[in-house]
């Protein structure tokens, strides 16, 4: 014999909004938006390209990509760092086949020698992952687009423009030292100067 169908429940806190609705998080908004491409660059492309809306959102993309890579990068460095300092400190491997077991002066002089090697190889590993986040960001944000319309930024004049193609063009070093002048045809001295980040 068939079982009768199951009646839906009774009880009205099955229905309420806590226990039916599915919240999303707010969606995160667009780094770059579409902007249609000049003539100039090449027609398989297509009609549009992606560019940052304002110089100053894409100093602060440049230096959040920045951040996170060297956050990432010094994560992994001491992990690295940590076994590499306790495989430089430990005790000779022929010191505990005598039957000598670490004193607590050895297990003291073992712990300075890690920090010491620790400190050092962070300090090293710093400086190697600053390098590399300039490396895989300049990549990208060099050849990137920056949406300037005139009418939008009536103060903005040749000058500062041309500081900011340059910025971006800097993979051409000849044509940012001409544009920048000598003294701040870097990044990161733009980035101060421009934008206080």
């Amino acid at each position: 014999m068939a079982k009768p169908p199951e009646s839906p429940p009774t009880d009205a806190n099955e229905y309420s909004p806590a226990n039916t609705l599915v919240p999303f998080e707010r969606p995160v908004p667009l780094l770059r938006g579409p902007i249609r491409t000049d003539p100039k660059d090449d027609p398989s492309a297509g009609q549009f390209t992606l560019a940052f809306k304002d110089p100053v959102s894409w100093a602060s993309a440049y230096r959040a990509c920045e951040n996170q890579i060297i956050q990432q990068c010094e994560a992994g460095a001491r992990i690295g760092c940590s076994v590499a300092a306790s495989q430089r400190c430990q005790p000779p491997w022929w010191k505990f086949l005598f039957g000598g077991g670490a004193s607590k002066q050895e297990f003291a002089e073992r712990q300075k020698c890690e920090e010491r090697e620790m400190e050092g190889c962070l300090s090293e590993a710093k400086e190697r992952c600053s390098g590399y986040a300039k490396e895989k960001c300049s990549r990208a944000f060099l050849d990137a687009r920056i949406a300037v319309k005139a009418s939008e930024n009536p103060n903005l004049n040749w000058r500062e423009a041309s500081k900011l193609i340059s910025c971006v063009n800097l993979a051409e070093k000849n044509l940012g030292a001409d544009l920048l002048g000598p003294d701040s045809a870097n990044i990161d001295d733009f980035l101060k100067t421009q934008f206080q980040i």
